[in-house]
C-alpha cells in the first residue's frame, strides 16, 4: 500500500572559492637613503593593500548574502523545471499512478459565485471553516497534468458538444467543469441553463451553454445506464420493478453525436437501491430473481458497449469512462461520517473495487477506442474532501459526494489534458492561444 506523500523538501548546497592576495616584499637595498624611502613606501603601500582588503571583504560578503541566495533560488527552477520538462508526456504515463501532493495554488473558482453549483456541495459556503482540503494537486509518478488554462480549453472547445451521463456523482463532476470555465468567461450573462432550469438532483437532463464560445455541457441521468422497467407480469409480489440489462436507457438516443462523451455508474448498484426497492432484473422476457449484482452489473456494461460500438461516430466523439471513487463513511450503515482534516496515509482498501475491475475488463475488449478514467485509487486517499456536514441541510451527513471545488476538478483536469494530448494542436499550443485571446 503506497503511502501519501505529504511534504517534498530539496536539499541544495552552494560553495564558493576564495581567492587570497598575495603581497610581494621589496627587495633589500644598500642605499640608506633609498631603503627609507622605500621603506615609507613600502609600509603605506601596505596599509593601503590591508584596508583594500578589509573593504573587498565586507564588500565581497554583502554581495553573497544578496545575490547567492537569488542565484540558489534561480538554478533551483531551472532542477525544477528541467525535472519536469524530462518527465514523460500525458500520453506515455499512467497517469492514475501517482500521489497527492501539497500546492500553494488558489481554488479554480468560487463555488459560491458559480450558480451552478449545488448548494449541497459548496462546503465553504455552508461553513467550513478550513481550507486545507483545497490545497492538494494530483501529481502522476512519470509526467506532469499540464496547468489548467481556461482561456485554452474554451476555444478547444468552441462549437463542441460535451456529454455527462450518469448519476449525482457525474453531476458533480458537470458542475466542477462548467464553473472551471465560468472563470474564464467576461460576460457571465452569456453562461446559462437551455431550459432555464435550476440546477437539482430530479431533472434527467440539464444543459448549459457559453454562447460567446458555441458549445453545451449536458448532463443525463442515468443512475444504471440501462432502462428501468415496470414489474412484469406474474412476477413474485416482492418485485416492485426490474432493470432491463439487455436495453440502454430510453434517452440513448440524445447521447449520440457528441463530440466529448463521458460516463459514469455504480453507486446506485447496492442492494439498498435494488433489492431493498424491489428492483431485480429482467434480461429480454425473463426475469432473474437470483442472479447477483456483480453480474449483473457485467451484462449491463457489455449492453452499453455494444450500443457504443452501434450508434457512436468513432471518428468525430471522444469516449471517457469514469471508475468507481470510493465514499469514506465510518461504518456499513452510512450514518456516520468523519470528514478529515488531509488526505488519509493509507485506502484502507477503498483503492480496490469489483466495479472498476469490471469496467477495466469490459473496455479491454472494446474495438473504438476509450479512455478509462481510473480515479478509485487516487479518490481513496481524499477522506478530507468530502461533504461531510457541510451540507444544505446539516442534520444529513454525506461522506459519499464532494466539496466543490475540490477532488471532482483534478478528473477534469485529467480528462482535458488527456483529450488535448490526443488532438492535433499540441496543449502547449492551446495555453498559447488562451494567452493571445
Amino acid at each position: 500500500m503506497s503511502a501519501l506523500n505529504r511534504t517534498i523538501s530539496l536539499n541544495k548546497t552552494s560553495s564558493f572559492n576564495r581567492r587570497s592576495l598575495a603581497v610581494a616584499s621589496p627587495r633589500p637595498n644598500h642605499n640608506s637613503t633609498n631603503n627609507n624611502r622605500f621603506g615609507c613606501v613600502s609600509l603605506r603601500f601596505q596599509v593601503l593593500v590591508i584596508i583594500a582588503s578589509v573593504l573587498s571583504f565586507f564588500v565581497a560578503v554583502g554581495g553573497y548574502m544578496y545575490v547567492l541566495p537569488s542565484l540558489s533560488y534561480a538554478l533551483s527552477n531551472v532542477q525544477v523545471l528541467s525535472s519536469e520538462h524530462n518527465n514523460g508526456s500525458v500520453r506515455d504515463c499512467d497517469v492514475f499512478d501517482g500521489r497527492w501532493v501539497q500546492v500553494q495554488d488558489h481554488p479554480l473558482y468560487n463555488a459560491t459565485e458559480c450558480p451552478f453549483v449545488e448548494r449541497g456541495f459548496d462546503c465553504l459556503g455552508n461553513g467550513r471553516s478550513d481550507r486545507d482540503y483545497l490545497g492538494w494537486r494530483w501529481k502522476p509518478r512519470s509526467c506532469e497534468i499540464p496547468r489548467f488554462d481556461v482561456r485554452g480549453v474554451l476555444e478547444m472547445l468552441r462549437s463542441k458538444r460535451v456529454v455527462f451521463v450518469g448519476d449525482s456523482m457525474t453531476r458533480t463532476q458537470w458542475e466542477s467543469l462548467i464553473c472551471m470555465l465560468m472563470a474564464g468567461v467576461e460576460d457571465k450573462r452569456g453562461v446559462y441553463e437551455v431550459n432555464q432550469n435550476q440546477i437539482t438532483k430530479k431533472i434527467r437532463f440539464l444543459g448549459v451553454r457559453f454562447s460567446a464560445f458555441n458549445f453545451t455541457i449536458e448532463f443525463y441521468r442515468s443512475v444504471f445506464l440501462v432502462q428501468q422497467g415496470r414489474m412484469p407480469r406474474h412476477a413474485p409480489k416482492r418485485v416492485k420493478s426490474t432493470l432491463l440489462l439487455d436495453k440502454l436507457d430510453d434517452i440513448s438516443d440524445q447521447w449520440v453525436n457528441s463530440d466529448i462523451l463521458i460516463f459514469n455508474t455504480g453507486h446506485w448498484w447496492v442492494p439498498s437501491k435494488l433489492f431493498d426497492m424491489g428492483c431485480y432484473f429482467q434480461v429480454g422476457s425473463s426475469l432473474k430473481l437470483g442472479m447477483t449484482i456483480p453480474a449483473a452489473f457485467r451484462i449491463a456494461l457489455e449492453t452499453w458497449a455494444s450500443w457504443v460500438e452501434r450508434e457512436i461516430n468513432k471518428n468525430r466523439t471522444r469516449i471517457f469512462f469514469r471508475t468507481f471513487e470510493p465514499s469514506h463513511w465510518s461504518d456499513l450503515t452510512r450514518r456516520i461520517c468523519n470528514v478529515t482534516q488531509h488526505p488519509t496515509l493509507e485506502t484502507d482498501g477503498r483503492d480496490q473495487s469489483l466495479f472498476s475491475d469490471t469496467i477495466l475488463e469490459v473496455v479491454k475488449n472494446f474495438n473504438i477506442p476509450i479512455n478509462v478514467l481510473h480515479v478509485t485509487s487516487m479518490s481513496a486517499f481524499r477522506s478530507d474532501a468530502h461533504v461531510g456536514n457541510w451540507t444544505e441541510n446539516p442534520s444529513i451527513q454525506d461522506c459519499s459526494h464532494w466539496c466543490l471545488p475540490g477532488v471532482p476538478d483534478m478528473w477534469n483536469e485529467i480528462i482535458l489534458s488527456q483529450l488535448f494530448t490526443e488532438s492535433e494542436i499540441p496543449f502547449q499550443l492551446i495555453e498559447s492561444l488562451g494567452k493571445f485571446s
